[in-house]
């Protein structure tokens, strides 16, 4: 399976001609939809869905079921619920977004397991019961910080890992955030920037 990253939490999963699409937000490249049979969305906030974009699309989206997303036709998905999206098969996992303070916000988020094997976990640290091989770690956020970043990888003891959710963090900031991840965890850590491949 070949990964690509786009900016923020956008990634392009391609097999055998096949492609899936999780999370094209609106500060995400058009190009990660090219040639996309499915996408999946963790969750409503624009920074993980486009809604004008995917409305032009033509293609199956996937959303959790309690998503507030208007002016998108979506397929709901529940928690625990197996699919199949553009051939892969897809595990949703998880249900509620961070709190950021005060118990807000507080919307449905699903984190997606793809082929038992690529965990994309949007705004959520959900630590899934299967073993992972790729985790899509979420590296910051209004809702976050570093060391739960860090725990949260080591509590999913992936194989290899990977940065999302990191657009509103300059350079020097990023610096930090690989060394942490880097040198705390035993995940295989490497940051692609936009449209790079593992």
């Amino acid at each position: 399976m070949r990964i690509t990253k786009y900016t923020h939490a956008c990634v392009r999963l391609e097999h055998e001609g096949r492609v899936l699409v999780i999370d094209p937000g609106t500060w995400s490249e058009p190009a990660a939809l090219t040639g996309a049979d499915a996408v999946l969305v963790t969750h409503e906030h624009a920074d993980h869905v486009d809604v004008l974009r995917l409305a032009g699309l033509g293609v199956p989206v996937y959303a959790p079921a309690e998503a507030d997303i208007p002016r998108l036709e979506v397929t709901g998905v529940a928690s625990d619920a197996e699919f199949t999206a553009a051939g892969f098969r897809v595990r949703a996992v998880g249900g509620r977004h961070a709190f950021i303070y005060g118990g807000q916000p507080d919307c449905a988020n699903l984190g997606y397991i793809v082929d038992e094997a690529v965990y994309h976990p949007g705004d959520a640290l959900h630590v899934p019961e299967q073993s992972i091989e790729t985790l899509l770690v979420p590296v910051q956020g209004s809702w976050m910080k570093m060391a739960e970043a860090i725990d949260f990888v080591k509590a999913v003891k992936p194989q290899r890992t990977f940065a999302i959710h990191d657009a509103q963090i300059n350079d020097r900031g990023l610096s930090s955030v690989n060394g942490w991840l880097a040198e705390e965890t035993d995940s295989g850590y490497r940051y692609l920037m936009p449209g790079e491949s593992f």
